[in-house]
């Protein structure tokens, strides 16, 4: 891969450095957050034309922040651990200032007062935020393509998807346009398309990450804000300076409990490998490669059994789609001009939502708290779940999924029967890359803890790191 000449003064590696990294040269004195930027912001005008990563980019804003991070670091007192490090912001999270275009002409000339509970706290701890990345419209679909601003690829392979709804989000961290990104996982979407991409996407349990000043809910509390960075170490990083209660947020008070109640054990981890759920296909690279990466685990010491995952998730395949549709319809009945400028496939699942009696809403929010209960009564008998993070590899960037799996037909979420269940649970979760196939494309595996046991999970997949580390992958395109 050949860069262009630098300017001078600019250091053009510093884009291939992570956040902990770059803290550790801001600390030394090697090179500034200024410099850091000039090289994220190369890396941006060289890749993005190709990649559509970052549908709106706040090149101003963040030369601000970063001289003024610059300045806090040469006087020895930085906010803290992410200072000056860069980082994109998904485009359904509030940046004030920013438009939110959430994928949709209907949110045309929608500019943010104020941010997210998330990014505020990012932008009190130093960070320097670029810009926004893509999102299919409403984040309701596992690719990324959009009527405003088209369609997000891969860094890996630019025919095909980063996966979807955090496409954007993944693509700029793979290509090196900034080392960490903030999303949402309502269904995989920080999961899958960090797997497709060779990253670690981080779904914490519900309410570990307080939300204030948010887009409606269109997927029930099955929402959370994520993470996706390259390393654990930065995912580490990213979640602690975004954790944490807020009054607001009565969801988040409980899980501030909950993680005290799931403090880290000092002993081997009784884990469940779960490869396939019922009948449904997979990939056989895909199987191949997560099952190598179980036994790396049963390496380290922990007991690893296979079997089944003993949850009744049948009623969710079914209601799933309802529960996107109720959402909508609950969402233009509020905002009716969000729904003229909507595409006419969401008016149409709107008007299927509209016709949904509120019975059968009252009916999935009770499945949804027996799948809670059951869920808590699994967690009682063994610490982790570990299965693939997606069924499929990365298909077409202009097809919504894929239409074939293992040589059989797969429906619209064949390749995303992994996740779904996990926001449904409320529990946490954590993609990790392991081998990747034949064609050089990312694979990733999928650990899911006990509710509240976020760090669990995090410390878990810092052994993995340590044991089979793949930091030193990166997309190789003739194209950028």
């Amino acid at each position: 891969m050949t860069l262009p000449e630098p300017a001078e003064g600019l250091r053009p590696d510093l884009w291939q450095l992570g956040a902990a990294q770059l803290v550790a040269g801001y600390r030394d004195g090697r090179f500034t957050p200024l410099q850091a930027l000039q090289a994220c912001l190369q890396r941006h005008a060289q890749c993005n034309p190709q990649l559509n990563a970052l549908v709106w980019l706040d090149e101003a804003g963040a030369t601000r922040a970063a001289e003024e991070s610059t300045a806090r670091w040469q006087a020895g007192r930085p906010l803290g651990l992410l200072d000056g490090v860069p980082v994109t912001i998904k485009d359904n999270l509030h940046v004030c200032g920013l438009p939110t275009t959430w994928g949709s002409k209907g949110l045309a000339g929608l500019v943010a007062d104020q941010d997210e509970l998330a990014v505020a706290r990012l932008r009190g701890a130093g960070t320097i935020i670029i810009g926004k990345t893509n999102v299919p419209e409403f984040t309701l679909e596992g690719y990324t393509s959009n009527p405003v601003f088209g369609t997000t690829r891969n860094p890996w392979n630019l025919a095909l998807t980063p996966g979807g709804s955090s496409g954007g989000a993944v693509a700029s961290v793979a290509a090196g346009i900034a080392p960490l990104a903030l999303g949402t996982d309502g269904g995989g979407s920080t999961r899958r398309p960090a797997a497709h991409c060779g990253l670690v996407g981080f779904k914490p349990s519900i309410g570990a990450i307080a939300r204030t000043a948010t887009l409606p809910s269109l997927l029930l509390d099955f929402e959370v804000v994520g993470t996706m960075a390259r390393t654990m170490a930065d995912t580490q990083l990213l979640f602690d300076a975004v954790r944490g209660p807020d009054p607001a947020d009565c969801a988040s008070l409980a899980a501030a409990q909950g993680a005290l109640a799931c403090a880290a054990p000092g002993r081997a981890l009784r884990i469940l490998y779960v490869e396939r759920f019922g009948n449904a296909p997979l990939d056989p690279q895909i199987a191949a490669s997560v099952r190598a990466s179980v036994q790396q685990f049963a390496a380290l010491g922990h007991q690893v059994d296979e079997g089944a995952l003993p949850l009744d998730l049948e009623f969710f395949s079914e209601a799933w789609p309802e529960v996107g549709q109720i959402g909508l319809a609950a969402m233009f009945r509020a905002q009716p001009e969000w729904c003229k400028g909507a595409s006419p496939k969401y008016r149409e699942m709107a008007a299927q939502g509209e016709k949904l009696p509120a019975t059968r809403l009252w009916l999935i929010l009770a499945q949804v708290q027996s799948l809670r209960r059951a869920a808590a009564a699994l967690f009682e008998q063994i610490d982790v779940v570990i299965t693939p993070a997606t069924a499929a590899l990365p298909w077409s960037a202009d097809e919504a999924y894929p239409s074939q799996i293992e040589g059989r037909l797969a429906g619209p979420r064949g390749h995303a029967v992994y996740t779904g269940w996990v926001n449904a649970a409320g529990l946490p979760g954590l993609a990790l890359p392991c081998a990747p196939s034949r064609e050089g494309l990312p694979i990733g595996l999928q650990l899911v803890g006990a509710y509240g046991a976020d760090q669990q999970l995090l410390t878990l997949g810092t052994s993995f790191e340590a044991a089979a580390p793949w930091s030193g992958r990166w997309p190789v395109s003739e194209s950028f």
